[in-house]
């Protein structure tokens, strides 16, 4: 069903944020609450339980009960298909509905809700649902009176951390594959955007999968999260979030069981874009929408850009004509294409990093400051920076906001130089028509993607991680199953 006017749908939207442990919803123990606002206006959305560790508890419980008990875990992996194909159905079924969750948590423009986010969660779990029962053992070349053959069973409990910028999808390129190899969950959604993972296990019970398979629980990060990770019985934390908290997960590993962590972390993407490049309005313009897609809120946005000097005047030129096409606007209209960042204190946050690059000495060609002041939301303007060094703030640091600085250089040694010397590595990208120079740099970039004469391309059949600083995990592809199956040998004498 096509939805005419979103304000009206939001009017009649049910929330309920209690937590959801084996297939039940429920209030924190104390009975303490969070307050949530919409980015949208401002206004109060919900209040929502405030997990602890007793609700970790019970939820990893939980889930180890239901895993130990083989209805999920021993089930054939084409009967977990099925249902997982069933699951799949009912997120599409429900479209509107999650949509709307999405923008309402985290002000994304509500087509990109429904085209993008919900529509790329139900690829990312047929993909996997379709992926399980393709998935083979080994037989090892032993000798003729030997028969050792390597299976991948599941992990058991899976602990995983969703971030708020993308909270539909992050959540399906962890619980896709995690299901699929048949292991249980205990998800933490992010404080900032918890409706739709709540939603998505009330779907997953009425497609079927068993009571304690998904279970979530609310809460901050430092409460929730880290009692998550800390706990004995989860065998692994799949995490994306920042550098820093993805630091502590190897420390709280290292204090309870060693459980494994998978970290994708931040970015600092660096984008060189070289004077023999012909179509330079089309990388100017694929640039700029990627960089302020989903308001700059992307870890792998193209935040640096590199610019031969030769060209980089026409370049800035270029990038600033396509910055008012981003303008900020009300995320509930069908033709908004850039909405609000996620609350006041992330606006404040990246407000605070444009005054920085101002006081360092970059020359702000276009934004810059707060927009749709009245609506009571929480709105920037697309923002870019000329003539930045790579020692300013706002080139090194994650800053997650509609915030773009270009960077000259003068030659090719120069420009990788600048771009390897982030602390990140997430993605990068080159434009230039020089076939040598295109395979040259692209395996110099220290990242985990390398994108050519193109940003942002992408599927569920790659995978998608980082190095340095941006971690260690890599989410979808059949690269993913690596994180929630473990290998057993087992090794059999043939006797004469």
């Amino acid at each position: 069903m096509k939805i005419q006017n979103w304000h009206e749908y939001r009017k009649i939207i049910k929330l309920d944020g209690r937590h959801w442990i084996n297939g039940k919803r429920v209030d924190s123990v104390d009975g303490d609450v969070i307050n949530k606002q919409t980015p949208i206006d401002g206004t109060h959305l919900l209040s929502f339980a405030r997990g602890r560790a007793p609700e970790i508890n019970a939820a990893v419980d939980a889930a180890e009960a239901t895993f130990d008990s083989g209805v999920w875990s021993n089930l054939a992996p084409a009967k977990r298909k099925a249902l997982l194909l069933n699951f799949a159905q009912l997120i599409e079924d429900n479209c509107n509905e999650l949509a709307l969750l999405e923008t309402l948590d985290m002000g994304k423009p509500i087509t990109e809700s429904v085209n993008s986010d919900v529509s790329s969660t139900v690829n990312c779990f047929r993909w996997y649902a379709e992926a399980i029962d393709k998935v083979y053992g080994e037989v090892a070349p032993t000798a003729p009176d030997s028969l050792a053959y390597i299976i991948k069973q599941p992990v058991g409990v899976v602990g995983a951390i969703v971030p708020w910028n993308y909270p539909l999808l992050m959540t399906a390129w962890k619980l896709a594959p995690a299901l699929a190899a048949g292991n249980t969950v205990v998800l933490k959604p992010s404080e900032r955007s918890p409706l739709t993972a709540l939603r998505l296990a009330e779907l997953a019970q009425q497609a079927m999968i068993p009571d304690g398979v998904i279970n979530v629980v609310l809460g901050y990060g430092h409460e929730a999260g880290e009692a998550l990770a800390l706990h004995p019985k989860v065998s692994v934390i799949a995490f994306t979030g920042s550098t820093a908290v993805g630091k502590k997960m190897f420390a709280y590993s290292s204090q309870s069981n060693l459980k494994r962590v998978y970290n994708e972390l931040g970015g600092k993407s660096a984008v060189l874009v070289f004077d023999d490049y012909a179509n330079l309005e089309r990388a100017a313009t694929t640039l700029a929408g990627s960089m302020f897609y989903n308001q700059g809120q992307s870890c792998n946005a193209p935040s640096r850009i590199l610019v031969h000097e030769d060209i980089a005047d026409e370049f800035s030129k270029l990038l600033v004509k396509n910055a008012p096409s981003y303008q900020p606007a009300d995320p509930l209209l069908g033709s908004t294409v850039m909405g609000a960042v996620v609350d006041q204190k992330h606006m404040e946050m990246v407000l605070s990093y444009i005054e920085s690059g101002k006081q360092e000495g970059a020359n702000c060609l276009i934004g810059g400051k707060r927009g749709l002041i009245n609506s009571g939301g929480y709105y920037l303007e697309p923002t870019i920076f000329d003539n930045v060094n790579p020692q300013m703030r706002i080139a090194r640091e994650e800053i997650f906001g509609p915030v773009l600085s270009i960077i000259r250089f003068k030659d090719e040694a120069e420009a990788i130089a600048i771009a390897n010397s982030s602390d990140y590595g997430l993605h990068a990208g080159l434009w230039s028509d020089n076939v040598d120079r295109v395979h040259r740099v692209a395996r110099k970039l220290q990242a985990g993607t390398v994108h050519v004469n193109q940003y942002g391309d992408d599927n569920i059949t790659v995978p998608f991680g980082g190095v340095k600083q941006s971690g260690n995990g890599r989410d979808k592809s059949l690269h993913a199953f690596d994180k929630y199956t473990q290998l057993k040998t087992v090794w059999l004498r043939i006797n004469e």
